[in-house]
């Protein structure tokens, strides 16, 4: 006979499992959607009715002018920032305020920031194994080897002793890529990962995602670089004041985009950028 359970407190009860969805017939790729999505900070209204539907495998790119929701729209798919309405499935997990589905997504879901966020008291190897040994419970030993593969990968390898106070900003850049990497998510999201790095340092953090691109990785980058767009994105996206405005695959958005605020926005970038 098994032992009984211990009683719960009173006002006790265990914790929800995340919701899951089924999977729609035919769209068993569809890895993130989202749907009539709304998003406020107070009276301002960041995100309006956003529907967006991201394939396995496929890279997005998100661009439009400053404060048009770009950053808000890829916070919100990992919970960072919550919604007001609309749903949010990841993988099958319905994001909601629920514990469970928010740690589930954001295990699932890697996210490299402006700034480097590096715990400057740790080696760059400790800064990559601290997640996958604290969250998904992994061994040192494990942790560590997954860590020096993905430093690798981003050709840092070398770097694994240092602290970040030690590395440029580019390397800390390629270090927090690599720390994402080694969760072993399901997608990344970039959030202007190359703002904040001197125009000699870009490149090489570019490099690194066109490499990732390039192995199936599932990405949505917002970013103002417009030859990364050209070269790895499957689908360009144009944004202004919280709204989907426009969205096509590279050459047809670049070549002849339909909308006028698009035209203007590219003129503006592609005249900055000559």
């Amino acid at each position: 006979m098994p032992a009984a359970s211990a009683p719960l407190r009173a006002g006790a009860f265990p914790p929800l499992a995340p919701a899951r969805e089924a999977p729609m017939t035919g769209t068993d790729d569809i890895l993130i959607r989202m749907k009539h999505v709304e998003k406020y900070y107070g009276a301002y209204h960041a995100l309006r009715d956003v529907n967006l539907q991201v394939r396995r495998g496929e890279k997005i790119v998100l661009c439009g002018p400053s404060g048009s929701g770009k950053s808000t729209l890829i916070r919100c798919i990992n919970h960072l920032e919550p919604i007001h309405s609309g749903r949010i499935v990841v993988d099958g997990t319905v994001l909601t305020d629920n514990p469970a589905a928010i740690d589930t997504v954001r295990r699932e879901v890697g996210m490299v920031f402006q700034q480097f966020n590096l715990f400057p008291h740790m080696t760059v190897l400790d800064n990559c194994t601290l997640a996958p040994m604290r969250v998904r419970g992994v061994s040192r030993a494990d942790a560590e080897a997954t860590a020096r593969k993905y430093l690798d990968r981003v050709r840092i390898g070398n770097q694994a002793e240092k602290y970040p106070a030690q590395l440029s900003g580019g390397q800390q850049q390629r270090v927090a890529i690599a720390r994402a990497l080694c969760m072993e998510p399901v997608a990344m999201l970039f959030d202007e990962p190359t703002s904040a790095l001197d125009p000699e340092m870009v490149k090489e953090v570019l490099d690194t995602m066109v490499s990732l691109a390039q192995g199936g990785m599932t990405m949505i980058c917002v970013t103002h670089e417009m030859g990364f767009a050209r070269q790895v994105a499957d689908r360009v996206i144009f944004m202004a004041e919280g709204q989907i405005i426009e969205e096509n695959e590279p050459e047809a958005f670049f070549r002849s985009p339909a909308h006028e605020r698009t035209r203007a926005f590219l003129g503006e970038i592609l005249a900055h950028h000559a």
